[in-house]
């Protein structure tokens, strides 16, 4: 773990009382919990079991080393509970000091002043997130969907039953019907004066008018007939 603090080691730490304290914390942390920064207590004659002081992006933990440095108490405090934390830079060291909303009050004293400066830092910024906690603006999805379109409500009518052919047909197509009508009769007189050219050129013309809707099926098959006699 020792790897993963290196951002936060300067030259006021030992780097072995770091990874042991972050050794017995390892089981501790919470889930999503993170360590922001680990002051350690520098006595000015030699401090073989030193006080720590550990912020998280949860809380505070006090470390007090125990039975000669065989075991350690920790006590901890949420941010929630945390009214204010000060630092006071004497000449051989900086105390850190917090107060909690229930007027307890906690001084790790003799930290080197860098650490105390990093800590309080630290615990500011902390206490600053709990007094504005930062909005994260989510983008609403629906806002860029596109507007579902209303389906249009079409009234129903009933269908009445077509009996004559001429009543789907539109009056200009109809009139047209009528004439290729006459003109048919007229030649049908003379289908046996016609040319087998002529005659095809016919068969043609009545394959035209049946695409068109003009003729039905039945008209055309006759023509067809007829004209096929002819031939």
């Amino acid at each position: 773990m020792i790897d993963n603090l290196k951002k936060i080691l300067n030259e006021d730490q030992d780097p072995k009382a770091i990874e042991k304290i972050t050794a017995k914390l390892e089981n501790l942390l919470m889930s999503n919990e993170e360590i922001g920064y680990i002051a350690v207590q520098k006595k000015p004659a030699v401090t073989l079991f030193p006080d720590s002081i550990v912020v998280t992006n949860k809380r505070i933990i006090l470390c007090k080393p125990k039975n000669l440095g065989l075991s350690m108490e920790f006590i901890d405090y949420d941010w929630d509970d945390v009214a204010a934390s000060f630092v006071k830079e004497g000449i051989l060291g900086a105390d850190y000091t917090f107060n909690t909303k229930s007027d307890l009050t906690h001084t790790v004293d003799y930290l080197p002043k860098n650490q105390a400066r990093k800590l309080y830092t630290y615990a500011k910024e902390q206490l600053d997130l709990l007094k504005n906690p930062k909005v994260v603006v989510v983008e609403d999805s629906k806002a860029t969907e596109p507007q579902a379109i209303e389906e249009e409500q079409v009234e129903e009518v009933a269908t009445e039953e077509v009996t004559s052919f001429a009543e789907i047909l539109p009056a200009s197509s109809y009139a047209s019907f009528e004439e290729s009508k006459v003109e048919v009769a007229s030649s049908e007189k003379k289908w046996s004066e016609l040319s087998q050219d002529e005659l095809f050129e016919k068969l043609q013309n009545y394959k035209k008018l049946l695409d068109n809707g003009l003729i039905m099926q039945g008209e055309y098959d006759n023509y067809k007939k007829e004209i096929l006699s002819h031939m």
